[in-house]
């Protein structure tokens, strides 16, 4: 009989006038690893948006302009499905066979639903599980016996596992919503003895105040479900808000100080601009009125002359009278003896008009000698002018490209990312409020849980994982850690309290990132094993978002790594931990997201993915670099 379970077989996008972006995977193990920011991440969010998930794709600018998303699905027996679902989210097209093309109108589909429904199979999830053997399976979902239907959603948090789970300091049956822990054991237990919870009769409230009661735990659960959606979209990591917060304060207040720095600077530079086109201005407006000035006082300087030639002509003419003694009078034409005669009708005196003449030459003399120093010294001011406005020009121009150049982008960066700092503190801070809200909510609500003072037993066993079971899965996930060499995994077992593994007498979720991350793929790696080889109900694949943490080069949180880390970081855990992978049976499907290239034999394999950040070498990302986009 064969196996239950499905294996990814490809992942494409889709748009109007883009280039398709694409990836195929095989069985077995699958590998994709290379720079930081080439959508390797963003794979296994699609993967889990197209296989149900609610939220919406991550908006990422290279995802602009693809409107539809396919995902091939192959089950163990050979049949082969593709989904497709709009990037907005909504309801699934179901087609037969693997199309890496969207297909055309005319092929026939079948529609599916988005949200799980337990009375019919035309939901996304239904078609999943009836192809895992887990279809109308139930959970608890607490501790009265109330059940949920098993959604695939369930399932997924066990093999879908993203960098920010992968790494958190809590037990991978956990997802920071404590009214979700319970169906998440109830799923693990499951898979890990084959038996679900529908045997279990609900205890049914009964009296007015327990109707009451329930009710109130309901809106409560509904409001938690709520505050922790919206937790999710704001943090990855709820316990690390204090921390986020301080690192954002201090964040701002330097930027803060750079900011305020370069708006002095920027405004001196601007004052500075200001006073030179000032004086530019006003060395124009004065040069204009010189140059108004000399040409008035050139044409004054021009009649004195006349002037003064008409008044030499006169002073000239009446001395030569006088030389030529007596004749005609120049005035009245009388003869020498008449002169006398007709002084009544002629007044005429030749010398006087001369000495008149001589006084209004040397009057002219003196204005145009005063003319002359006043255009003299605006000549010499207007050469002044010359000179200096020129040079108030070249530094008006410096100043304005500084500022345009360099002071102005400056201060724009430095305003916008101390913007987005605000808006990342406003988003931090609204954080830490949801969550003291939740905090205070399932405070309430379990004071509310509570049994009330009654003789009768009230609430159904909690069903913790059968003692055999837990030992049998510790022991799995201990051989496999053996197998990477993982350092002191000779005592592993499940902590049924804490819900987790204890490794060397030590809680998983206690230890440093490297090694949580590590061991977390352990767990889940482990889980696939063990219900691969007890014939029980499996996904038949996982994913691991940077199992290998502890092998990151230092960053600006090298600080978050444990001595722990450091020293695994100098075995050969990664080695043997890919030698272990890529040597399991085909019809276990690992897709491994690292960005340390592994070693050479696993990266000579036709499912190695190698993304190089790089146009020119190789695959760039997910996403193709288009011809008139800009690469980083």
């Amino acid at each position: 009989m064969t196996t239950p379970g499905i294996r990814l077989r490809h992942l494409a996008f889709h748009g109007p006038g883009k280039k398709p972006a694409s990836i195929e995977f095989g069985a077995g193990l699958n590998v994709i690893y290379g720079a930081s920011e080439t959508g390797k991440s963003f794979i296994a969010e699609a993967i889990d948006f197209m296989l149900g998930g609610g939220q919406e794709l991550r908006d990422i600018n290279q995802r602009i302009g693809y409107d539809r998303v396919l995902l091939g699905l192959e089950t163990m027996d050979g049949q082969a499905f593709t989904l497709q679902r709009s990037t907005e989210g909504g309801h699934f097209l179901l087609y037969s066979g693997l199309h890496e093309q969207p297909p055309a109108a005319d092929v026939e589909s079948q529609q599916l639903a988005d949200q799980h429904n337990e009375r019919n199979t035309d939901n996304v999830s239904m078609f999943l599980l009836g192809h895992c053997g887990l279809a109308g399976r139930r959970v608890r979902r607490n501790n009265r016996g109330d059940t949920n239907s098993l959604s695939f959603r369930y399932l997924a948090r066990l093999v879908i596992v993203t960098e920010t789970e992968i790494m958190a300091q809590r037990s991978p049956l956990s997802d920071a919503n404590p009214t979700a822990d319970t169906p998440n054991f109830a799923t693990f237990k499951l898979l890990l003895t084959g038996v679900d919870d529908s045997s279990l009769v609900s205890r049914s409230p009964t009296t007015p105040e327990e109707l009451t009661r329930e009710a109130q735990l309901q809106l409560l659960d509904n409001l938690i479900d709520d505050h922790a959606d919206r937790l999710k979209e704001l943090t990855k990591d709820a316990k690390d808000l204090p921390d986020q917060l301080d690192r954002v304060n201090a964040t701002l207040w330097q930027h803060g100080a750079v900011l305020s720095t370069t708006e002095a600077e920027y405004r001196a530079r601007v004052e500075r601009r200001r006073d030179v086109r000032k004086r530019l201005e006003e060395g124009r407006d004065r040069r204009s009125e010189i140059g108004s000035l000399l040409e008035r006082f050139t044409l004054l300087e021009a009649h004195y002359t006349s002037d003064i030639g008409r008044l030499r002509g006169i002073e000239e003419g009446g001395t030569l009278f006088e030389v030529l003694g007596k004749g005609r009078c120049p005035l009245c034409g009388a003869e020498p003896e008449h002169h006398h005669q007709r002084g009544e009708e002629c007044d005429g005196d030749v010398a006087a008009v001369v000495a008149a003449a001589r006084g209004e030459i040397a009057k002219i003399h003196l204005l145009r000698s005063e003319l002359t120093e006043t255009i003299e010294g605006l000549q010499r001011e207007a050469a002044g002018f010359d000179r200096r406005l020129p040079k108030l020009e070249e530094e008006l121009t410096a100043v304005s490209q500084d500022i345009e150049s360099l002071v102005s982008p400056k201060l724009a960066k430095l305003r916008a990312t101390y913007s987005d700092f605000a808006d990342k503190r406003g988003a931090i801070r609204e954080a830490i409020a949801l969550q003291q809200t939740i905090d205070d909510i399932q405070r309430r609500r379990a004071e509310l849980d509570k049994a009330p003072e009654d003789p009768k037993p009230t609430t159904v066993a909690e069903g913790d994982l059968p003692a055999a079971v837990a030992d049998e899965f510790a022991q799995k996930v201990e051989g496999t850690l053996k197998e990477w060499h993982f350092p002191e995994a000779e005592r592993v077992h499940f902590d049924a309290k804490k819900r987790d593994l204890m490794i060397a007498g030590k809680l998983r979720s206690a230890r440093g990132k490297g090694l949580r991350a590590i061991t977390h793929a352990a767990f889940t790696t482990g889980l696939l094993e063990y219900c691969r080889s007890k014939s029980k109900p499996h996904p038949g694949f996982i994913i691991l978002d940077s199992p290998l943490l502890a092998y990151r080069e230092p960053s600006e949180h090298a600080d978050d790594r444990t001595e722990e880390d450091k020293q695994l970081a100098g075995t050969d855990l990664s080695e043997q931990f890919y030698s272990y992978v890529a040597g399991l049976p085909s019809d276990r499907q690992i897709i491994i997201i690292e960005n340390r290239d592994p070693p050479d034999a696993i990266r000579e394999l036709a499912q190695s993915k190698m993304f190089s950040k790089n146009p020119h070498h190789g695959r760039y990302g997910f996403f193709p670099v288009e011809k008139d986009e800009p690469t980083p």
